[in-house]
């Protein structure tokens, strides 16, 4: 499916599974532009994708990141590799762990463990010459497209979203959360280190004041009337919040209610949706991480108020 004129985007079928990572393609007079490559694991699909459309890696210009976690960003080491020309632009907090991403494997191990390499593949570095540091907001000329940037915490800390004025298209990462490509159900991806649910807020109205025809979600696509979608996102994730908050005081350990939040989540998908598309948004992300980015979040907000 195309965007537009100079705007498309490649499902990298994650694992063999669709929808569930996206990465869009900006082309025009100066080349090719990527949102998001995704981790290495998918860079066979990305590359024959790129082919297909009569692309080669000399004529990709620039990879925009929103921001660093392994599923949009794992691959741009390698592709810097293979692709000359080409520049990253990441926020300012992220580029040093894209040039050392020893610090971001190890904090990814400590959550996916033995499953990192099938997951996410190889990890490696990119040179600091190849970086194009950015910081809350600007506006560049990217392979012929007018592109506004803003940092967009809430997800991460380093998250920023892209926009296009000419297409009112917004490139937001997992700022305006999942949404597999039936456009059924919004869920919030809400794992450790870095949930703030304030600076998240902000980041929506950030987005919303751009005022978007369209959103593009890393997971997954483009998603349309991009008012009603932020209203579903935080109708959720307030339910997650009164959820976890719950959990906090109830017996057991945290692995136990991060199962139980996990079921309940299943339950009210299957619900509002199907077994399968529940399924598939566990695959995108998993719900026992939400809980545990959730209650940190929850734990700093109480520690802080007893202070």
């Amino acid at each position: 499916m195309t965007l537009a004129a100079g705007l498309d985007y490649v499902d990298l079928e994650f694992q063999g599974n669709p929808g569930i990572i996206a990465t869009g393609i900006l082309h025009g007079s100066q080349g090719v532009a990527l949102v998001d490559p995704g981790p290495s694991t998918t860079l066979p699909v990305l590359t024959k994708a790129l082919t297909d459309r009569g692309f080669a890696p000399a004529d990709v210009r620039t990879i925009l990141l929103t921001h660093i976690h392994l599923d949009h960003a794992g691959a741009t080491g390698s592709l810097i590799e293979a692709c000359p020309y080409a520049e990253v632009f990441v926020h300012e907090r992220g580029a040093p762990h894209m040039a050392d991403p020893s610090k971001l494997i190890a904090s990814a191990t400590r959550l996916y463990g033995d499953d990192m390499d099938r997951l996410w593949g190889e990890i490696r570095p990119v040179p600091e010459s190849r970086l194009r540091e950015i910081s809350e907001a600007g506006r560049f000329d990217i392979v012929g497209h007018e592109v506004d940037v803003v940092g967009t915490p809430g997800h991460a800390s380093h998250h920023v979203s892209y926009f296009l004025p000419a297409n009112r298209l917004a490139f937001v990462g997992d700022t305006a959360g999942m949404c597999r490509p039936s456009g059924r159900l919004v869920v919030p991806p809400t794992p450790p280190p870095d949930i703030d649910l304030e600076a998240w807020r902000r980041s929506t109205d950030r987005i919303l004041a751009w005022e978007p025809e369209t959103l593009f979600l890393t997971h997954f696509g483009p998603q349309p009337a991009p008012r009603v979608h932020v209203q579903q996102l935080w109708k959720r994730i307030e339910d997650w919040s009164r959820k976890v908050r719950t959990s906090l005081d109830e017996p057991g350990t945290d692995d136990e209610k991060a199962r139980r939040f996990s079921e309940t989540v299943m339950v009210d998908l299957t619900r509002a949706a199907n077994r399968t598309e529940a399924e598939s948004y566990e695959r995108a992300g998993r719900f026992d991480y939400s809980w545990a980015g959730l209650a940190r979040y929850w734990r700093k907000k109480a520690a802080a108020s007893d202070e």
